[in-house]
């Protein structure tokens, strides 16, 4: 399973929907893609019962460094509302929901892209935009590993 989150019409928060776009058009027997507002209820439903599931997402930091790509897993995910997330819940709360409920994948891997413009509009930055064939290999690489498993 892979989970784009974000509105791509909000500049860098669509870097989720991007990467999702770029691995769907590869056709990957067993890998389904989808695009999510990031909402905890969203992400459950996409997620429940896979046996992996990949998120891309876009993040803010401080201090920024737009385009750095991080790679988290459910034991790395800080908790609570404290993450720099584009969207008014994120990842973090909708895990600890599906935990509650029993809806979890059984891996959980999070890439989160640091953002340069969150503003309306449509397109990436070229500095994120130039991150996402790195996104791409990543979530490649991490679907072959389950492969592998």
């Amino acid at each position: 399973m892979l989970i784009g989150v974000g509105n791509e019409y909000r500049h860098d928060d669509g870097v989720g929907p991007a990467v999702v776009a770029e691995v769907a058009a590869r056709n990957l027997p067993g890998v389904r893609a989808v695009v999510s507002d990031g909402e905890p209820a969203s992400l459950l439903e996409a997620w429940t019962g896979a046996a992996l599931a990949v998120v891309v997402d876009a993040v803010l930091c401080e201090p920024a460094t737009p385009g750095r790509l991080w790679r988290s897993t459910v034991d790395a995910l800080p908790g609570g509302t404290g993450v720099a997330s584009s969207h008014a819940l994120g990842i973090p709360e909708a895990l600890l929901l599906g935990q509650t409920l029993g809806r979890v994948p059984g891996r959980l891997v999070v890439f989160a892209v640091e953002a340069a413009d969150l503003g309306l509009g449509v397109g990436l930055s070229p500095v994120v935009q130039a991150t996402v064939p790195v996104v791409v290999d990543a979530v490649l690489a991490e679907l072959a590993s389950a492969d592998a498993r």
